[in-house]
Order: structure tokens, then C-alpha cells, then sequence
């Protein structure tokens, strides 16, 4: 069964917010301005947009207008300094650390008292990600997981099975792969995402930090999430780097299977010809199964003129749960509160199901001071080079838990 993805606006359920005053400007329509940022574009500000409009029309205090912006956390930082700031921000949870740090995030524990928000509301590992030195910064208003999307036309074809194991992932991965005169034609599974590494790391059963706070990867795990790799790539021949790049692979038929989220339901539901399933990450060689948790929150920054209408805002949308699955019918976005996942859109849903499966065991990556730089400037860039054939397995989990340490201990 899939998803629509349309919905009209007067088919959102409204939850009205109370009318405290707010110290932003009149927008000249009877309500106070309320800045909101987020680097969502194209037909995904639209469904932002659609939600928007539906909290503008459940009161008269505040009217919300959404501005997309592009690298949002650095704009963020240059408009603290030079005045400009938004009143709200569509926040990636993995930035908190980083940015709090920075006195960039306003805490909203105050906030979250007098209103008695109560935040078992939310998946525990999503509000932990907005949580930085025992101050919350935001609350969590979607989540993802990656889940493996599978052609189930391909599949049926080949009489073949969805993968649960690696060993079948590289399986049907291979019996999946067309060349034609030694050109890759269809990739049987799209290996090009290296910062996919924790999950596969969990699934080999290792982590990405220790309990002292240093890296934990270069371990026997590591190794055999790139050896895994290595096999798919050059042994079963299932990828090659750059195929299928710029474009997506899946939606267009080139690529049989690939990881993927939520995020993508409303987009290939729309593809006429694109028969597709889900089920839960595969595990590892010895059962463990592991994906990573991410999603998105609503943070206040620092310097905002209109606290009250965005917090008015950001718990209109995430605590009243009807409002969490009128935007999961616009988006696909699966939402962070508990109460809306429960809903049956989602239990009574076949694609939501195996996402709803993968929940169980997905975790959100490490909240040490420094990890996404680590991670994004230390670890990922020898993974690429890895890939490319540059250095061994060895030699990338090396330089990379060097490189991470330090990044690490600069931030501490």
C-alpha cells in the first residue's frame, strides 16, 4: 500500500495556541511576524510552506513565513554576529553540540516548564540529539532511519527474496547487476554513501566511540564493514563510483536496491511505473542490526526577536500529535512524537512498517563535543579515499582514527 501526497490545507487538524504576545514586529495582517529558517527547497519548502499556512490559520497572535536558506547553520552564526536572526530554525539535530557550544541556540528548558511540556512526548534518542551539556536547545519534530528500498518488480522477476543478512544482500545485490559490453548498466545496490559507516559499523557489531570518548572504529568491526565494501564493489562488481551520479538511481530504474528514508515516500509514490517495498536494515554477520536515527527539530537561536511566537509555533507542531501526521501526509517525514507514530497512517502501512521496524533499533550518532566535525572531516574523507582505490582498508580506519582524535580533543 502506498502513500498520497496530497492533502488539502483545510484537511490538516488545527490545534489552536494560546495568544501570548510576542516581541516581533506586526506583519501587516493582524499577527506578529515570525522569522523561520531551513535549508528545505523545492517541492519540500512547499509541503513546509502547507504546514505553515495551517498554523497561520489556527490563530491570529503570529504568522509564520518560511525562508529557505542554504547552508543554514553557517548563515545562522554570520547573522548572530551581524544582526538578522530568525525566529525559528528547522535545526538537524547533529549540529546541536556544535552550535550550542557556540552560544548560537537559546535553551528552552524554561520554556518546556512553563508550558509543562512533557517530553516523553518524543523518541527518547531524538530529543537526546537536542540536548547539549544538560540544557535542551529544541525540541524533535521528525525522524528517519535508513531502511532498505528494494525494486520489487526486479525482485519478482528474478525470483528473488528482499535481503535480511549481508551475505543475502550481496546475494541478490549481484544476481540484480546487468553489464553490457563490461558497463555497468544497473546497479544491484548503491554503495556510494560513505557516511552510511556507523550504521554498517553497528551492524558488524562495533562502535563509533568509546566510553572515554575516542574513536572506537579502528577496530575488527571497522575492518569488516570495508572489507564488506571492497567484496560488493569488486568482487560482485554490484557498484562502481560515480554510477547513477547526479541522478537517483532507484527512482530511475538504474539501481535495484539502495538505503533510504522516509523523506523520499511522497516523492516515488508519484513515479507511475516505480513498484517498490521496504523492510528493516539487514543485519550483520552475527545478527546485529543497526541504522542510524536522524530527523530534524525547531531550535530558537540566540537574538531572536520574537521568542514567544516561536515557541508558540514550534509546540503547535510538535507536541500536538495531529499536526505530526498532517505533515507526515504532506511530507512522508515520519514524525518524532510518539503519540503520531501510532497513528494508523503509519501502523496500517506497509512502507511505514519496515521503517517503523528499523525505530526499534535505529540510534542516534554520538552527542560528544566535536563529533559531526570528526565525523565529516576526520573520518569520511579516508573513507572516500578508500573507495577510490587510493589506500588500503587499513590505512583509511589509520589516518581517519588519527584525524578524529584530534578534532575530537580540540573541541573538548
Amino acid at each position: 500500500m502506498k502513500i498520497s501526497a496530497t492533502l488539502a490545507v483545510g484537511a490538516l487538524a488545527l490545534t489552536a495556541c494560546s495568544g501570548a504576545s510576542g516581541s516581533g514586529t506586526d506583519d501587516g495582517e493582524g499577527g506578529q511576524a515570525v522569522t523561520f529558517w531551513g535549508n528545505w527547497t523545492g517541492e519540500q519548502a512547499t509541503q513546509i510552506e502547507t504546514q505553515v499556512e495551517a498554523f497561520n490559520a489556527s490563530q491570529d497572535d503570529y504568522v509564520v513565513t518560511y525562508q529557505p536558506q542554504e547552508e543554514v547553520e553557517a548563515k545562522l552564526l554570520t547573522a548572530i554576529a551581524g544582526g538578522g536572526v530568525p525566529d525559528v530554525v528547522l535545526w538537524d539535530r547533529f549540529q546541536t553540540s556544535v552550535y550550542a557550544s557556540r552560544g548560537a541556540l537559546m535553551p528552552l528548558d524554561d520554556l518546556i516548564a512553563e508550558d509543562g511540556v512533557d517530553t516523553s512526548l518524543f523518541y527518547e534518542a531524538a530529543l537526546n540529539e537536542l540536548v547539549y551539556d544538560g540544557t535542551t536547545y529544541g525540541l524533535p519534530l521528525t525522524v528517519d532511519n535508513r531502511s532498505l528500498f528494494y525494486n520489487a518488480e526486479l525482485l519478482a522477476e528474478a525470483g528473488l527474496e528482499p535481503p535480511t543478512t549481508w551475505d543475502e544482500l550481496g546475494e541478490v545485490a549481484e544476481a540484480l547487476t546487468v553489464r553490457e559490453g563490461g558497463s555497468l548498466v544497473r546497479s544491484g545496490f548503491a554503495l556510494n554513501d560513505v557516511g552510511l559507516f556507523s550504521m554498517w559499523l553497528g551492524q558488524a557489531g562495533g562502535r563509533m566511540v568509546s566510553e572515554d570518548g575516542t574513536a572506537a572504529f579502528n577496530s575488527p568491526e571497522g575492518l569488516a564493514v570495508l572489507e564488506e565494501w571492497e567484496e560488493l564493489m569488486h568482487d560482485r562488481g554490484v557498484y562502481e563510483l560515480g554510477f547513477a551520479e547526479g541522478t537517483d538511481g532507484f527512482a530511475e530504474g538504474t539501481v535495484a536496491m539502495a538505503y533510504n528514508g522516509p523523506w523520499t515516500l511522497a516523492t516515488y509514490d508519484a513515479i507511475e511505473d516505480l513498484d517498490y517495498g521496504i523492510v528493516a536494515a539487514p543485519a550483520g554477520p552475527d545478527g546485529d542490526r543497526a541504522s542510524g536515527l536522524g530527523g530534524f527539530g525547531l531550535i530558537i537561536p540566540e537574538g531572536a526577536p520574537n521568542v514567544e511566537g516561536a515557541w508558540e509555533f514550534i509546540r503547535w507542531w510538535t507536541t500536538e500529535a495531529s499536526n505530526g501526521v498532517a505533515f507526515a501526509e504532506l511530507s512522508g517525514n515520519m514524525p518524532a512524537n510518539l503519540e503520531a507514530a501510532e497513528d494508523p497512517f503509519f501502523t496500517e502501512n506497509e512502507d511505514y512498517a519496515a521503517l517503523l521496524e528499523t525505530m526499534e533499533f535505529a540510534t542516534a550518532r554520538p552527542t560528544v563535543p566535536g563529533y559531526s566535525d570528526a565525523e565529516v572531516q576526520g573520518l569520511i574523507p579516508e573513507l572516500q579515499r578508500f573507495m577510490a582505490g587510493e589506500i588500503s582498508a587499513q590505512e583509511a580506519l589509520d589516518n581517519a582514527e588519527e584525524s578524529f582524535n584530534r578534532i575530537l580533543a580540540e573541541n573538548s
